[in-house]
């Protein structure tokens, strides 16, 4: 495996405030088909990037970008234990912010031979879990295939909620949710797969049982190991499926 930490300028950059991105694919066998993997709220940890690694070394170049850039050069609430900075630093990203973010990731990884971006994969958790989505609808074309796992706001009443995106979407969305969860109750993640019937996107939506909020976090209070493991066994086929054809 190589793997790297690269800053990354993007529009929102300032003087000192790169994305700063961890970067993992295989050492050979490339290009790799690449693969945006968002941090969930509280912000970037070694877990993250032992997730990142597991799945580059199923054949991915993963891109795995510090979101909170714009405000801190890093953080981690488990180091912290400030959950009202999470909250802050949660509320100040947008959909739209991510859109920009990922068009600056996937510009740097088209400079790079070890990466092929015509066909991009995008997944994310909790906070990010929109973010997925929501770019299946702002790049359809090139982002082919979007995950979300216990993922928040996918239906909102903003003009910019995921669930209003699917009808531009042309390629697959896969949600899977928690049985239990406050974030992500079971009317809005019934209202997001009524949505996406009859925006006639593929994908689908999977209940995840006896599961609560942050089920595939092995280093989270609330991990359930046969609830994660079924969630990597989706994300491979998913990505396996519309990424490598």
């Amino acid at each position: 495996m190589i793997e790297q930490f690269i800053d990354i300028t993007t529009p929102d950059s300032t003087s000192g405030k790169p994305m700063v991105t961890f970067v993992a694919h295989p050492d050979s066998g490339g290009p790799h088909p690449l693969v945006l993997f968002f941090m969930d709220a509280p912000g970037m940890r070694e877990e993250i990037r032992d997730m990142a690694r597991r799945l580059a070394t199923a054949g991915y170049y993963v891109m795995a970008p510090h979101l909170y850039y714009r405000e801190v050069s890093e953080y981690n609430v488990f180091d912290t234990g400030d959950r009202d900075r999470m909250f802050e630093l949660m509320s100040g990203l947008s959909n739209n912010m991510v859109v920009s973010d990922s068009q600056a990731l996937i510009s740097h990884a088209e400079a790079d031979p070890a990466a092929r971006t015509e066909r991009v994969g995008a997944v994310g958790y909790c906070m990010s879990g929109p973010f997925a989505v929501y770019l299946l609808g702002q790049l359809p074309g090139q982002v082919v295939a979007g995950a979300s796992f216990h993922g928040v706001r996918l239906v909102a009443d903003t003009d910019d909620s995921p669930h209003l995106q699917l009808a531009n979407a042309s390629g697959e969305v896969y949600v899977g949710a928690a049985e239990i969860d406050s974030y992500a109750p079971p009317e809005m993640i019934e209202a997001f797969e009524a949505a996406r019937v009859e925006a006639g996107c593929a994908g689908r939506t999977e209940w995840y049982p006896g599961t609560e909020h942050g089920f595939a976090f092995r280093e989270r209070p609330l991990y359930n190991k046969a609830a994660s493991e079924r969630h990597w066994e989706r994300l491979h086929d998913l990505f396996d499926r519309n990424l490598r054809s």
